[in-house]
């Protein structure tokens, strides 16, 4: 079977294994339901299903269960260190399932008496098919003592067995997830390494190993792609969320509402001139080297980054996918990204497919409105027989038609995604909003570019996905979009407002997708000219006036909302009437539609 790829264009579909799709689907579904948690993120993993179905569906159950009653995140990052420390990866993880399952699986049955025949399906499946591998190992011996047990009761008695039996038997029904981690920790010590503790360290010590520290490493060295599936997307989220923390002392910013508990969360970063110093090197290493040479560079810095943005410096890239500097955990968090804005546009791909097509329709038709043939009467042209007999009889007959065609429409477009970590939630579904946007234009040859922005430290990070020309196999690259950190909105637009506003081309449209909450506590330096936080209202004006700024210069802007209800006033302040509030995928194309149908009627 080949694999989609959206650079294959509309026809792609036609490759796309329906069946499979279909069963991804079921397994999601029998996950959220259990979970409770339909934001859940879920990889259904098809082959286990189709060689091992009760197996697969009953880990799938475990995997709904453990996201309702335990916390994923702290016990994903305990596997992750314990990991680091060099513990050997497999038998952690089987002892690791036999913990959760204890934990879960009696509150699963009273809710769901269903669960407890598929689990006896499964204990079976897993004795039938693997109890040679099981065999093989003392975590494994201990797992087939477990199994045999649900089944019929039986114990396979050693000391080892039931003194470890009992110390699962202890989690039964916990919501603690620090008691899970204690009991997981204690069994690894005594059936897989009995010495750990003493070479490498207690739990206190796998539990202080910081994200610094991992950072050191390259997932490679150390995780398998198990492990990496499993519980590394923690690992590096909470990694890419505490990039902007690196030699940076932190200092609480006073709240201008204290009562809002979100603003008490908010921080201002305070960094040195030695900080200062390495930050060039963080962004190349984490968003991928500069297209632009360091002259051109300097030139456009100068050039925006004046008034309050006075202190910042703009970073140009195609992104770390694109041009990395090195192999580290920022490309592999990348990768991991772009697989699952894919996924969920695999998911949604005959609406999105739909959506394109409705999106060209309108515009189309709009086009060859706008240049249709309209013929006048007219003093000079071609002849009219048909008038002739006016000739004498009327002062001024007008016996020739002549074609009156209005101009070609000329327009260029840029797309312009908000990537601050707060549209992370909404990552795939901005990406696939852009994508529609940017393959309707393709259909209809409109010059157009694809722009995305957030702010990492002082640097406002503009990864350029493609180029006004470029071809449209470029525009699959609009699924390399990654979310982090902050979002300085008012440089952003400025910076690539004033690129367009330079277009030869008469109609200019910038669309900016976008949550309407400019927000970005950067670097507070020493002696810093403008130490205002770039937030709420002073970040808001800065934003609408750069708005308002580029419609004075002929550009034509539209805002597509893509984030919280209660975040529309500051949008509404920004974009003034021209933005677009998507509640449902399947409406975009239609709202988006109308508004640059508009434009071209102008």
């Amino acid at each position: 079977m080949r694999e989609y790829h959206p650079a294959d264009g509309l026809s792609g579909e036609d490759h796309i294994d329906e069946s499979r799709l279909e069963l991804e689907n079921r397994i999601k579904n029998l996950v959220w339901t259990v979970s409770g948690d339909y934001t859940l993120e879920v990889k259904p993993d098809v082959e286990t299903f189709l060689t091992s179905r009760n197996t697969a569906v009953y880990d799938n159950i475990k995997q709904g269960a453990f996201a309702r009653y335990l916390d994923q995140e702290q016990l994903s990052m305990y596997l992750v260190k314990k990991v680091f420390m060099q513990a050997e990866e497999a038998p952690l993880l089987m002892v690791s399932s036999l913990c959760i399952e204890e934990a879960v699986c009696d509150r699963l049955i009273q809710e769901r008496e269903g669960v407890r025949a598929i689990r006896k399906k499964a204990c079976e499946e897993i004795l039938d098919q693997e109890f040679k591998a099981l065999s093989s190992s003392p975590a494994g011996l201990l797992e087939a003592a477990y199994l045999r047990e649900i089944l019929d009761g039986t114990i396979l008695t050693t000391k080892l067995n039931t003194r470890c039996l009992k110390l699962v038997h202890s989690l039964q029904n916990t919501e603690d997830t620090g008691l899970v981690i204690r009991v997981i920790d204690e069994l690894y010590n005594r059936i897989v390494e009995p010495d750990f503790e003493k070479k490498k360290g207690s739990l206190s010590k796998v539990l202080s190993v910081t994200l610094d520290e991992l950072k050191e490493y390259s997932w490679q060295d150390y995780l398998s792609e198990e492990m990496y599936e499993e519980n590394l997307e923690v690992y590096l989220e909470r990694i890419n969320e505490s990039m902007a923390t690196l030699d940076i002392r932190e200092e609480k910013a006073e709240p201008e509402q204290p009562e809002e508990e979100e603003k008490k969360q908010k921080k201002v970063l305070v960094v040195d001139e030695a900080a200062l110093e390495k930050m060039n090197l963080y962004v190349r290493l984490n968003y991928g080297k500069t297209y632009l040479t360091p002259q051109d560079e300097k030139s456009i810095n100068n050039q925006m980054c004046r008034g309050i943005h006075e202190e910042c410096s703009l970073y140009f890239t195609e992104g770390i996918l694109r041009n990395p500097v090195k192999k580290n955990y920022q490309l592999e968090y990348a990768r991991k990204l772009r697989e699952k804005n894919l996924f969920q546009y695999h998911d949604n791909h005959w609406i999105v497919k739909r959506n394109i097509q409705i999106l060209t329709d309108m515009m189309k038709r709009a086009m060859m409105l706008h240049d249709q043939q309209d013929f006048v009467r007219s003093d000079a042209g071609v002849i009219n027989p048909s008038l002739m007999w006016k000739v004498g009889r009327c002062q001024e007959p007008k016996l020739f038609i002549r074609e009156n065609r209005q101009d070609s429409i000329d327009f260029v477009v840029d797309v312009l995604i908000d990537a601050s970590g707060s549209q992370r939630k909404r990552q795939g579904k901005v990406a696939i909003q852009a994508y529609t946007i940017s393959e309707a234009f393709s259909n209809l040859s409109i010059s157009h570019r694809v722009t995305s922005y957030c702010t990492f430290w002082d640097y406002t990070v503009l990864q350029r996905f493609r180029d006004y020309e470029d071809d449209r196999k470029r525009n699959e690259r609009i699924f390399d979009y990654m979310t982090s950190a902050n979002n300085r909105d008012g440089l952003a637009i400025k910076a690539i407002g004033s690129q367009l506003a330079q277009r030869e081309e008469e109609h200019k449209i910038l669309i900016v997708l976008s949550d309407g909450k400019p927000y970005d506590v950067v670097v507070n330096r020493p002696g810093n000219k403008n130490p205002t936080p770039y937030k709420d209202k002073y970040a808001i004006s800065d934003t609408a006036g750069e708005v308002r700024k580029l419609r004075g210069q002929g550009v034509s802007v539209l805002g597509v909302f893509a984030g919280e209800e209660q975040d529309l006033p500051a949008e509404r302040m920004i974009f003034g009437k021209d933005f677009a509030y998507i509640r449902n995928i399947t409406e975009f194309s239609s709202i988006v539609g109308r508004y640059l149908v508009k434009q071209i009627e102008l």
